[in-house]
């Protein structure tokens, strides 16, 4: 925020990363149209990544040559990071933002519950009830805890998620995505009436 004139800056960032197991070209409009163009060389993390974008009201791009070969996990875990650091870059100082979001999404039979608190301070609570040995495509559920896992840290935020029932597992892991793209959208919000960071420290 320009504290001289009060106006929020366009809330936007771009980052490379580039490791010995993932290659990484990614940004982030926070204030987007929910437009996307998601290449992980996972089909099914890249659909429920375009789900953050078109239910959170954000544009993301993100292209990811990870070493699949060996495992998925490393692709999914670095594609959280990315996320999470490009989500904390865009929110700076975090000055005037709503801080607290939360949203109950259902897909068909399923519903989740996802609370977000753009604390500064990283921590995952997460309740899926997944059966070992399942798969969704060619991806293991377990991996989408890796997944905001690495978000809640590179983010600096406290997630909460759970899935209160379900039976079909692409339901209730997009459910889980809708809510988060929702509750993320309402922390990251500006709210007019808050002037400065809205914490009883004085910072985030």
């Amino acid at each position: 925020m320009n504290t001289e004139t009060g106006v929020f800056a366009n809330r936007t960032f771009s980052v490379e990363r580039k490791t010995r197991e993932t290659q990484i070209v990614a940004s982030l409009n926070l204030d987007g149209t929910g437009r996307s163009r998601v290449d992980t060389g996972i089909p099914f993390l890249d659909h429920m990544i375009d789900q953050i974008a078109r239910h959170g009201h954000m544009d993301i791009e993100l292209s990811v040559k990870g070493d699949l070969e060996v495992d998925f996990h490393h692709t999914v875990e670095d594609a959280g990071l990315v996320f999470g650091e490009l989500v904390d870059r865009c929110l700076g100082d975090r000055v005037g933002i709503a801080r607290f979001g939360h949203f109950f999404a259902p897909l068909d039979e399923s519903l989740a519950h996802v609370v977000i608190d753009l604390s500064g301070r990283p921590y995952l609570v997460w309740d899926l009830p997944f059966e070992r040995g399942e798969r969704v495509g060619n991806m293991d559920p377990d991996l989408i805890m890796d997944f905001f896992q690495a978000v809640a840290v590179a983010s600096r935020s406290t997630i909460h998620g759970r899935i209160l029932y379900g039976r079909n597992l692409h339901h209730k892991i997009e459910a889980i995505f809708k809510a988060f793209a929702r509750c993320l959208m309402m922390a990251a919000e500006i709210d007019p009436r808050q002037k400065s960071v809205p914490s009883t420290k004085g910072i985030l």
